[in-house]
């Protein structure tokens, strides 16, 4: 095992039986990637309703993907049987959608928490790091948010990932297996399929004379680049610790819709577009989510790409750049 503090190296994970939920997807695939590059041994479970197999064609020969669901126990137990570290990251990660489908929604993150979590303690799993979300805290009361900040989501999302979050902490005590629950607030990069610098990319490449934007363009977020993401859970499944930790992760700096957006104009070079602001968002949307993320920090991590040259990177990703210009 790694010092506290320290960057996870290629030993550290060499040869480790290591199953990813949602590893199809974009935060999945990504971890999926990093894992096969530093030695270990991948198995996939994911239902492809979220994420394509073109994200893992670099590794395909490498891994042993399953086609499965999270609400499926058979499919998780077999998924689960073997493997000494679950990074389960696989949930419906949508606020709409857990608006429109609450079952699904439950179902998935909750019910199927309680799958992984069972099939763990079956097969003597020794850690699962959990891929929460900032959503659990509901409207910050301060900014930035700590861990400390009350829990009260108001989205069917929210909910469901905080009832996973204490299911998985209640069992990590219980059967004394490991949990690394990261709070992640948002994430962006190439493969992603959605939300919002996606979102407003795809909508100015459809028309960059007009964009409209949901809500006052005040709402502030706190993005993360993907490789930055990736890098703080390879040091959440390998760093040592007591039983049960909780840490935010995000990329440290707090930016409103209408500065995202005016980001996105001058690195795609556009100048003349017009942009409206007031279209109706969605219910259990938090209008501030702005994350602290000393503790995390205190690991040894820090976020290293800057907002301006993460846009650059997913404009390229997506064709919306020459790849000449990265």
């Amino acid at each position: 095992m790694m010092a506290p503090g320290s960057q996870p190296n290629q030993e550290t994970w060499r040869g480790r039986r290591v199953l990813v939920t949602g590893g199809v997807g974009f935060i999945g695939s990504h971890v999926v990637d990093a894992l096969v590059s530093r030695g270990a041994e991948v198995r996939v479970l994911d239902n492809l309703q979220a994420g394509r197999e073109e994200n893992l064609r670099q590794v395909r020969e490498a891994i042993d993907l399953r086609i499965g669901d999270l609400r499926d126990p058979q499919a998780v137990d077999a998924a689960v049987r073997g493997c000494e570290i679950v990074y389960h990251i696989g949930a419906n990660a949508s606020v709409p959608a857990s608006v429109e489908d609450r079952e699904y929604d439950f179902k998935t993150n909750t019910l199927g928490t309680y799958h992984v979590a069972d099939a763990a303690v079956r097969y003597d799993v020794h850690r699962i790091v959990q891929a929460s979300t900032a959503a659990v805290y509901g409207p910050p009361q301060y900014t930035p948010v700590d861990e400390q900040h009350p829990l009260m989501p108001i989205s069917p999302y929210g909910g469901s990932k905080l009832a996973a979050e204490r299911l998985l902490s209640a069992y990590a005590h219980t059967f004394e297996f490991e949990l690394f629950c990261v709070r992640i607030f948002n994430t962006y990069g190439p493969r992603q399929p959605r939300y919002v610098a996606y979102d407003l990319m795809m909508k100015l490449a459809r028309d960059p004379r007009r964009l409209e934007v949901l809500g006052s363009g005040n709402q502030q977020r706190d993005y993360c680049y993907i490789s930055d993401m990736v890098a703080a859970l390879m040091i959440a499944g390998s760093r040592p610790i007591e039983r049960v930790e909780v840490a935010n992760i995000s990329g440290g700096r707090t930016t409103s819709i209408r500065e995202l957006v005016a980001l996105i104009l001058e690195t795609l070079g556009l100048r003349d577009t017009e942009v409206v602001y007031g279209l109706p968002s969605w219910k259990g949307d938090i209008d501030v989510l702005s994350g602290d993320i000393r503790r995390f920090c205190s690991f040894g991590w820090q976020p290293e790409v800057p907002i301006e040259e993460g846009l650059r990177r997913m404009a390229i990703d997506l064709g919306l750049l020459p790849s000449e210009e990265r």
